[in-house]
């Protein structure tokens, strides 16, 4: 009933660039068939960097039938990256016209849908979790549903998780069959794409930034750059937001008398701000910063981004305090500050007494494909 009546919902979105691909693949099953082949390995991640972290994964599991759903229409684009199947998950009342047995289903994170778990169990697909994580926002309202988690959770064999927190909420939740093994992001390569010169003056990058945070870094940015002699590269979250984001800049570029162009445009980085309108180019600007502001934790509904990129580039890294869901990466990485929005220019002045970001830790993820396969 729900579905029906947000039908015209659907069909309005279906028009939005963010979701003319995904909205109708994943409610319509426009354009997104069920798999070709059964009984392969079907990996089901939600968006970017989920479906980033399955690199290191495939990697050890290329000999098979590989198959991937995501959520987001990022997600899914960088999963298309792969060779494999590729696909949107649909609609979970569409999941019994859809989908087909697979010998294995491997799910991200807390990607927890009901009916996927009881229909991939009921059609003999093994069901595992893996990274899997209940976040400091999310527990209290795992927890006022307990009895719901205890069925849907009584259908995975195996639960892989991120850390000794995660496996006690999933204990509290009745889960079994409970290990810990870190966070696979951290068996991720990280990589640049594409060489760029390092400007001359100190770079600054605010990477991966939500609505809001653009312009607590611009107000702090116009403030640091009366004492140093520096430029700013913003690399927005969404593509969506690119417009928006440019028109803010443009106005405090305006005001503030600096330089500014689209990096789509111009990438010789000789103005003093740099809007990055383009996909995939976040780790090659890591690669030419001194400064990483590591967006989506100065605002509490986001929870944070990961630190792994800025760190294994020597950025020395400023973010916010609400980083809730990436808790576990930032455990692993050392001399970040964790700072208010309006505290951003004063951690700016400090970078130049601190030391650079770094990582020491790592993961094996092969003795536990191994046992998933097993």
């Amino acid at each position: 009933m729900l579905y029906l009546v947000a039908l015209p919902l659907l069909v309005y979105l279906s028009f939005k660039q963010k979701y003319k691909e995904s909205v109708p693949a994943r409610f319509f099953l426009f354009k997104n068939p069920p798999f070709k082949t059964k009984d392969g390995v079907w990996f089901h991640v939600c968006s970017l960097g989920e479906a980033k972290a399955l690199k290191p994964i495939l990697e050890l599991v290329s000999d098979k039938d590989i198959k991937i759903t995501t959520v987001t229409h990022t997600g899914q684009t960088e999963a298309r990256k792969y060779d494999a199947d590729v696909r949107y998950l649909p609609y979970e009342i569409l999941l019994p016209f859809w989908m087909k047995k697979q010998k294995l289903l491997i799910v991200l994170e807390a990607e927890f849908w009901y009916i996927l778990f009881v229909l991939a169990r009921y059609r003999g697909t093994k069901v595992v979790l893996l990274n899997a994580r209940i976040s400091d926002k999310s527990v209290k309202k795992y927890l006022q549903f307990a009895w719901f988690y205890k069925k849907l959770l009584s259908n995975v064999e195996v639960i892989y998780a991120q850390s000794e927190v995660d496996k006690n909420r999933f204990l509290a939740l009745g889960a079994k069959n409970i290990e810990i093994i870190g966070n696979i992001k951290l068996a991720g390569k990280i990589t640049k794409t594409k060489e760029y010169e390092k400007p001359v003056q100190e770079c600054i990058v605010a990477g991966s930034t939500h609505d809001g945070e653009e312009e607590s870094i611009l107000k702090s940015f116009i403030q640091y750059k009366k004492q140093v002699d520096a430029k700013l590269i913003v690399v927005p979250r969404h593509p969506e937001r690119f417009e928006s984001v440019y028109a803010l800049m443009k106005n405090y570029a305006d005001r503030n008398s600096l330089t500014l162009c689209r990096f789509s445009e111009s990438q010789n980085f000789e103005t003093d701000l740099i809007l990055v309108d383009a996909m995939g180019e976040l780790n090659n600007m890591y690669a030419i910063s001194d400064i990483a502001i590591v967006g989506g934790a100065f605002r509490e509904d986001v929870g944070g981004h990961n630190p792994l990129e800025p760190a294994f580039f020597g950025c020395k890294i400023i973010t916010g305090k609400h980083f809730h869901d990436q808790k576990e990466l930032f455990k692993y990485v050392h001399h970040v500050q964790y700072v208010e929005a309006d505290e951003i220019h004063k951690a700016l002045l400090a970078t130049k007494d601190l030391p650079m970001s770094m990582v020491e830790e790592k993961i094996n993820l092969e003795p536990i494909i191994q046992k998933i396969l097993e």
